[in-house]
Order: structure tokens, then sequence, then C-alpha cells
């Protein structure tokens, strides 16, 4: 039985993959580096990753399919769901022994779950966008906790970077502990030991506001109440656009 263990990155799997054809050796289970799982007869093999390896892998992806098919793949593989990595390997391989494009030939089973994960983790991504609220901090900078099902964020940093250009922010998911900070010049990836946050609601901790920040929740919560027609509610419908799980970090949904 072969298995191989990876650093559970996008990257780490591509290197993967490469490094299974090099050696002619094709993996029977895929886990990552943080899985522990006692085999009688198999050691799991480690695949360092190597960034050279995986971009070759990502151009064959390209060559073979397309560019908006390798954005699927990544897309599918941040929904962490167990069995992932190895669903892309059969993928991967499957594109690479067909000679012709497989990317629209929903009669394969590997291409059906991985469109069936990107329309996940899509939407998921979509909602982030929508649902997250920042809060102004002491220092006049925003802050924003989000807690996705899937490991969105990284999806969608070009959109809040792009829209609060002129702004200081960080969004962090409290789930993952890991976030980004925009300093009004780039973007990084960040983390933190303690961060002064609610996990409840994932409001910043009463002295790390701005003064007027309640009074700006305040507003957007009688806005919200405002605007809502009470004779057309549909709360089935509200919880299937408002999934909630995002309720907590909604200031028009607390206080």
């Amino acid at each position: 039985m072969n298995i191989f263990n990876f650093d559970q990155t996008f990257e780490g799997l591509l290197t993967l993959v490469f490094e299974s054809y090099r050696l002619k050796l094709f993996p029977d289970m895929i886990m990552g580096r943080g899985e522990n799982q006692s085999f009688l007869f198999s050691d799991p093999v480690f695949i360092p990753t190597e960034s050279e390896k995986a971009e070759r892998v990502w151009k064959k992806i390209i060559e073979k399919t397309s560019p908006t098919n390798g954005n699927r793949i990544y897309i599918a593989f941040q929904s962490e769901l167990p069995g992932t990595p190895k669903l892309i390997y059969d993928y991967i391989k499957l594109m690479t022994d067909t000679q012709q494009s497989i990317e629209t030939d929903f009669t394969l089973p590997p291409v059906m779950e991985i469109t069936r994960l990107f329309n996940k983790v899509a939407k998921e991504t979509a909602r982030v966008r929508m649902f997250t609220r920042f809060q102004q901090t002491s220092e006049n900078s925003y802050y924003a906790s989000v807690m996705p099902e899937y490991d969105v964020l990284p999806l969608c940093i070009h959109h809040f970077t792009d829209r609060f250009a002129d702004q200081e922010w960080m969004i962090y998911d409290l789930k993952r502990d890991y976030g980004f900070y925009y300093n009004l010049i780039e973007t990084e990836r960040i983390s933190f030991e303690k961060l002064p946050v609610n996990p409840v609601n994932g409001q910043l901790y009463e002295s790390f506001h701005n003064p007027e920040e309640k009074q700006f929740q305040k507003l957007w919560k009688n806005y919200f109440d405002t605007i809502c027609i009470k004779e057309r509610k549909n709360y089935k419908l509200h919880r299937q656009m408002l999934p909630r799980r995002f309720w907590n970090y909604l200031p028009e949904k607390n206080g």
C-alpha cells in the first residue's frame, strides 16, 4: 500500500503529484502531515514541497485543460474536506492520462466531484465577502473576524484589498488562527498567539474599540430593522441566504 504524506498546502500537493510520476509510485492514500494514523505494513512517505516541481505540474494542468479549470481545482482544494487531496490527485492523473480535455466531461466521477466541491467553496467565498463586518479600532484601523466553513479567506483577500484600498485593515479567521493585514501598501498573512477578541461574537474587546464604534453598530442595526418589512418575512429563505453560522458576527443580528 503506497501512502504519501505532504504539508497540506496546494503547492505541496502538486509537488506530490510530480514525485509520484517521477518515482512511478501511485498513492493509495494521501495524508496531511499532521494526520496521525498507524499502518501495520506501510509507512507514509513524506514529500517535501518544492516550488519548481509544483510549478511544472500547474503548467501541465493549464496546458491540458484551461486556467479556469486550474483555478477550479485550487478552489476545491480549499474545502479541506477529508479525501480531497486524493480526489485532486486522481483528477490530475486522469487528466494527464487522457488525450482529450476532461474539463467538462461530467460522466467522470472525479470531474463531477471537483465541480461539486468548487461550487460549495465558491458559495462560501461569496458569503464571506458579503457578510464580513469591520469594527473601527482605537487606532482608527479596521478589524473583522470570520469563521467560514471552508478555508476561503485567501480567495477573498483580493476583493477586500481592492474594495478598501484606502483603509488599514485586518481580517482574521478564528477557526484556522490566521488572517491578513493590509497596511495601505501591501497585504500580508499574519498569525497571533492571542487576539483581544471575544471568540463568541468576534468583537474586539471594548478597550480596543474606537469610542464611536458602538454608536456605528447601533445605527447599522437600526437601519437594518427599519428596512425590514415584517409582513414579508420569510425565515426559511432568510436562513438559506444567510446561514446561522454567520449570525454571531453580524451586529444587525445581535444587541
